[in-house]
């Protein structure tokens, strides 16, 4: 049998399949049936900032920088200070119910709160935090700088007040995605996650009103976090986990083989069900077995740009291909 154990953030896990933060896991029972069903991992449902501000001037204030302006709206109709203890419970629940690493999530948009709430964490037992930095950089009044100066004093005031692994979530809206990469990684980040699916509008033309877009996934997405992982993974001083667009085994193999330690799923368990991990796990084995590959470990990061025979010319390469079809 393959060997898909991987190594993610100081982590061990079974396999480099991750449940990514989703309504799937905001329950111990839905946990159990990830971890029933062979993930890896999984990364609980995501507590937004707005669940714990008890200042709506403050979040007002920030709201030029949220991404899901959706749970803006919702908290502020029904009252702000909701959730905080009950998240707690559920990380402490989860890590009793399973042997998988559990990792608690955090949507941020502001430096303010996170500190001592990720303490909090820690301390009910969480493997690790992602924090996953909903900034949209939307308003013209303020510049790149800014956004990434905030990107940066979030992580450095969690990381100062756990042990515990950071992951942090992003998305690819930056001057320069590899520098900021890099900054994310020296500042103490202990992985990567690319990239963040802001939240999706459309526009109904006959009601002449914005509605929401189509919420999930689709496989052509994989291309840009295929992309930046192949780009960055050996690169920087930590672990890249890819999200988006990974709707089977091929989209998992296809992100190992670009330098990815783990791989999240989600839009594909809404379409198929929880038990389609075991299906998807079951086809990366199949794989492996065809290509001799023994464990991950013997093709993870093969077709990254670091372990290019031309690592030069891979970037200019893939765009040439594209345009005139060099083989």
């Amino acid at each position: 049998m393959a060997d898909l154990t991987t190594n993610y953030m100081g982590l061990t896990l079974r396999n480099p399949l991750v449940v990514a933060s989703c309504s799937l896991v905001n329950s111990v029972e839905g946990v159990q049936r990830c971890a029933d069903a062979g993930a890896g991992a999984v990364v609980l449902k995501s507590l937004f900032e707005e669940q714990i501000e008890a200042d709506t001037k403050e979040i007002e204030r920030h709201v030029w920088l949220a991404g899901h302006t959706e749970a803006y709206d919702y908290v502020r109709q029904i009252g702000i200070e909701t959730g905080q203890q009950d998240y707690l419970d559920l990380i402490k629940r989860a890590k009793e119910a399973v042997s998988i690493p559990v990792v608690a999530s955090l949507n941020c948009i502001t430096p303010r709160w996170w500190t001592d709430y990720a303490k909090k964490m820690e301390e009910v037992g969480a493997d690790a935090i992602e924090l996953n930095i909903s900034v949209l950089p939307s308003d013209p009044r303020h510049s790149g700088d800014d956004i990434e100066k905030l990107y940066y004093n979030i992580l450095e005031g969690v990381k100062k007040s756990v042990k515990i692994p950071i992951a942090v979530k992003i998305g690819p809206y930056f001057t320069s995605m590899a520098s900021v990469a890099w900054e994310l990684c020296d500042r103490g980040a202990a992985a990567l996650v690319l990239f963040n699916r802001f939240y999706q509008v459309d526009i109904n033309v006959d009601k002449l009103s914005v509605v929401p877009g189509y919420r999930f996934s689709a496989p052509e997405e994989i291309n840009l976090s295929l992309r930046w992982i192949s780009l960055l993974a050996g690169r920087i001083k930590c672990d890249l986990a890819a999200t988006t667009g990974v709707h089977d085994a091929n989209g998992v193999i296809k992100q190992l083989l670009a330098g990815a330690s783990a791989v999240q799923v989600c839009s594909t368990l809404y379409m198929h069900g929880i038990g389609h991990i075991a299906h998807i796990l079951s086809n990366v084995e199949q794989w492996m077995k065809q290509h001799h590959f023994e464990s991950i470990t013997q093709f993870g990061g093969k077709l990254s740009q670091k372990d290019s025979d031309r690592p030069e010319l891979y970037e200019r390469l893939q765009y040439i291909k594209a345009l005139v079809g060099i083989e």
